[in-house]
């Protein structure tokens, strides 16, 4: 792969991210994924399976063997949300609050680092020297 397939595949999982946790979700999922009411673990599951859907899509295009990668996907991204609801549920932070947007923000960076690491993966499944 070259450096240039890693930078697409790097930005694919990034447009992933955005399009997933932004565009496909609705406020209501949003407000209520991972929170122990109000359909939160629906809203959870719900969310946390586009996103593996996306991941199973890009796996599939760039190294389908490495399918499992979605299921990875789910768990891991329903894990990194589900702590960041628990956290602010029982914490009451709402967008109002500075430490709400700092849990927003490690959420996202988190989902980035996951990211990195699928292209990792890929990148050395493709073969790819590390020199």
């Amino acid at each position: 792969m070259s450096l240039a397939g890693i930078l697409v595949l790097y930005l694919a999982f990034r447009a992933k991210q955005v399009i997933c946790d932004f565009f496909l979700q609705p406020s209501w999922m949003a407000l209520v994924k991972g929170q122990p009411e109000q359909g939160g673990m629906r809203a959870l599951v719900m969310h946390a399976g586009i996103h593996a859907v996306f991941t199973l899509g890009l796996v599939l295009f760039f190294a389908p063997s490495l399918w499992w990668l979605g299921v990875v996907d789910f768990l891991v991204h329903a894990l990194i949300d589900k702590t960041k609801a628990m956290i602010n549920h029982k914490t009451g932070w709402t967008y109002k609050d500075n430490a709400y947007w700092w849990a927003f923000g490690l959420d996202q960076e988190a989902h980035n680092i996951t990211h990195l690491v699928y292209v990792v993966v890929i990148v050395l499944h493709s073969g790819v020297p590390l020199h």
